[in-house]
């Protein structure tokens, strides 16, 4: 039995503190702030609460794996999980609006055939198909597996590209576009690619130099479905919380984590901020890579022939707006509205930039309005709680300039709810933080850019976990990367991944 100390309580660090506690190892979790959940977090207030977080699971297998390795009951019995149906309804620039079914590649082609006319429901489908073929090349290495050692093969693209017509037509190999010129040469309805470049933006991804594997997000979300706790996606986080205490996993909050301690060339434990020191044979982290480095003494735990850390100004921040709001929630109102901007490429601009200058956020962002039909979420049926996101540059706005950013965003979010503003009691505004970077899943292609830094580190027993390192961020990401890091420690560094 080893002793382990786990660097926050983030759902991927959580995810790999349970595991490792049902290997047999005496496991203690040091998290700086107050509670556990890390990005997953919940907003109280008057009787309402709001996902200030995560809005929908995808995925829901990697935990309902999770917590079948640690104990009898299942996910199920310890969180009420449903289907969202619709999956989401998007409304576009032009007014046109739809609304696709969750998990059904042929409802989604009839919707969308409907909505915006014959054959758009089709190139959509087979985009959608060719993504499955990037995603069945690369769902071993980027998801169950720990990072390959030659990582660079992962640098090619393995979208396919179209087969084209003539002379110069080209054959089914990976493509070298983003996944931007994807959607236009593709999909050509603007609206087609306003729905495509959502779910990268969703991700914290621009569109303009995200590799076309990118595809895979709305791939994976059509064909597993979108799903919803009961209590919010905090409930996960609890049960997840609940789980590590029924496995004897140690919790510390409050408890910042100032260094990491090496001895005869491997890790030795954690030093405290309270002057404390944790002895442990591994150290699992759990925060960004800067911080991790900073425990290290400034030393980078990766090599320079390694993924590098992906660099924090690149990430895409998140703003959101919690409106508790009077009257009822009309039966049959959508879950997940997705409002498109009227200006696409503005909006890129503010959130990513076009140059050296500052960015400004756009009049009319995309505003994705998140109504969950959860009586938990309200104090009663006369109520409801409406959130409202939006990707903003990571930083450079201050209290003013976020509270003007909310303003369009309730006024875009009129085409979901309408009268939201007549309707709100009060809002708090969530401007992005440090803390609340929108870190991406790993993405295969443009030379390995969007892969992320491996488990294991060249510092021995000392492995990242969470959305920073592989396989990347999103729910499930996080979970498979607390099996990835616990599957390392428990069976030794060349362990290849689960069968």
């Amino acid at each position: 039995m080893a002793r382990i100390a786990v660097i926050g309580a983030g759902m991927g660090a959580m995810a790999a503190a349970a595991r490792l506690a049902v290997a047999g190892h005496r496991v203690a979790v040091f998290e700086r702030g107050a509670t556990h959940g890390g990005a997953v977090r919940r907003l109280e207030r008057d009787g309402f609460t709001f996902d200030t977080g995560p809005g929908l699971l995808h995925l829901p297998a990697v935990y309902r794996d999770l917590f079948l390795k640690t104990g009898k009951e299942s996910l199920e019995s310890c969180v009420e999980l449903s289907q969202v149906d619709p999956a989401g309804r998007h409304v576009f620039a032009d007014g046109t609006a739809v609304s696709l079914p969750n998990a059904s590649r042929a409802g989604v082609l009839a919707a969308l055939d409907e909505a915006l006319g014959a054959g758009a429901g089709e190139r959509w489908s087979a985009l959608v198909g060719r993504a499955r073929e990037a995603w069945d090349a690369t769902r071993r290495p980027l998801l169950e597996e720990p990072l390959w050692p030659d990582w660079r093969v992962l640098g090619r693209d393995p979208y396919p590209a179209v087969r084209r017509r003539g002379l110069f037509g080209r054959g089914k190999g990976p493509t070298t576009a983003t996944l931007a010129e994807v959607a236009r040469r593709e999909l050509a309805d603007p609206r087609l690619v306003a729905l495509l470049e959502s779910h990268a933006l969703a991700y914290g991804f621009d569109p303009r130099g995200a590799p076309a594997s990118a595809a895979v997000l709305p791939y994976m979300e059509q064909t597993f479905g979108s799903w919803y706790p009961r209590g919010g996606l905090r409930a996960l986080a609890d049960a997840v919380y609940a789980r590590c205490l029924a496995r004897k996993v140690e919790f510390g909050f409050g408890a910042e984590v100032i260094g990491i301690v090496e001895k005869d060339g491997r890790v030795a434990g954690v030093e405290l901020a309270d002057g404390r020191f944790a002895e442990a044979e591994f150290v699992v982290a759990g925060i960004d890579p800067g911080r991790l480095a900073g425990l290290c003494g400034g030393r980078e735990p990766w090599g320079a022939d390694e993924v590098r850390p992906v660099p924090r100004e690149r990430a895409a921040g998140r703003l959101t707006v919690c409106l508790a709001v009077r009257g009822a929630r009309p039966e049959g109102a959508a879950h997940r509205t997705v409002v498109h901007a009227a200006d696409r490429a503005a909006e890129l601009a503010g959130v990513f930039g076009d140059g050296p200058g500052p960015r400004t956020p756009c009049d009319r962002p995309t505003v994705t309005v998140l109504r969950p039909d959860d009586p938990t979420t309200r104090p009663d049926d006369a109520h409801e709680a409406v959130t409202l996101t939006a990707a903003v540059a990571p930083r450079g706005l201050d209290e003013a300039a976020a509270t003007a950013v909310a303003e369009r965003m309730t006024d875009v979010a009129e085409a979901a709810v309408p009268g939201l503003r007549e309707r709100a009691l009060w809002r708090e505004v969530l401007p992005p933080t440090e803390d609340t970077l929108v870190a991406g899943p790993a993405l295969a292609g443009r030379e390995g850019r969007f892969l992320r830094p491996g488990n294991r580190t060249r510092i021995p027993g000392l492995y990242a976990v969470g959305g920073w390192s592989h396989p990347g961020g999103g729910l499930a990401h996080a979970g498979m990367s607390g099996a990835i890091v616990a599957g390392l420690i428990v069976n030794g560094d060349d362990w290849h991944g689960s069968t």
